[in-house]
């Protein structure tokens, strides 16, 4: 007679138990948060971090496009420039009427569609060298809500935005008169005019009416 040498069948395996296993979780998670926490000493220096943080000054934003928006001319073999937001018009110089019994400086009049404009020349105002007269010549107008008057400029090179903190405040060859309706300087030599010292000058209104 043979033997069955069939295997025997292995005992079920034990349900799991839930309850121990939900503890050793929760003891693993509660050592891993108290490795995790800060210290004491930690989180007072974290507080006091906040605090200096919150009782500083915050900074005072800088302006966006802090700047000026100028008009450059050449003047007397110098180049010069003047707030483009004074400036109401450039136009030719024609037809100059020169008005007798008015300051040196006072080049003359002009009529602009109807209207009459003097004409300074800063180049007698400023004691610089002259040049002359050519067709060449333009007039800028400025004007202010008490002022208008046009001023010579012996040729117009264009408009440029001009970071105010990179005006430096003058320059030694600036004396006299200049240095009075001084602005600023640029880097390259460029003299910004003030336009609005100019127009707020008494000498620069022109009593004189002349018909034309």
């Amino acid at each position: 007679m043979k033997r069955d040498k069939t295997a025997p069948r292995p005992r079920p395996a034990a349900p799991p138990d839930w309850s121990d296993l939900h503890r050793r979780m929760d003891a693993a998670r509660a050592t891993l948060e108290r490795k995790l926490a800060p210290s004491a000493e930690e989180r007072q220096a974290v507080l006091h971090a906040r605090a200096t943080a919150l009782a500083r000054a915050p900074e005072k934003p800088r302006a966006a496009g802090s700047g000026l928006d100028v008009t450059e001319f050449l003047l007397a073999y110098e180049t010069y420039g003047i707030e483009s937001s004074y400036i109401h018009e450039v136009y030719p110089l024609k037809e100059l009427t020169p008005l007798p019994g008015t300051p040196p400086f006072v080049l003359g009049i002009v009529n602009v569609r109807g209207k009459i404009l003097s004409v300074i020349d800063l180049r007698k105002f400023f004691d610089l060298p002259s040049k002359g007269l050519t067709d060449l010549n333009k007039v800028i107008a400025l004007r202010s809500p008490q002022m208008e008057f046009g001023v010579l400029a012996d040729a117009i090179l264009g408009v440029r935005h001009i970071p105010v903190d990179e005006l430096q405040p003058s320059l030694p060859t600036l004396t006299g008169v200049r240095e009075e309706y001084l602005k600023g300087v640029t880097a390259d030599r460029v003299t910004i005019l003030d336009a609005l010292k100019l127009l707020s000058d008494p000498r620069m209104i022109v009593q004189e009416q002349v018909d034309v």
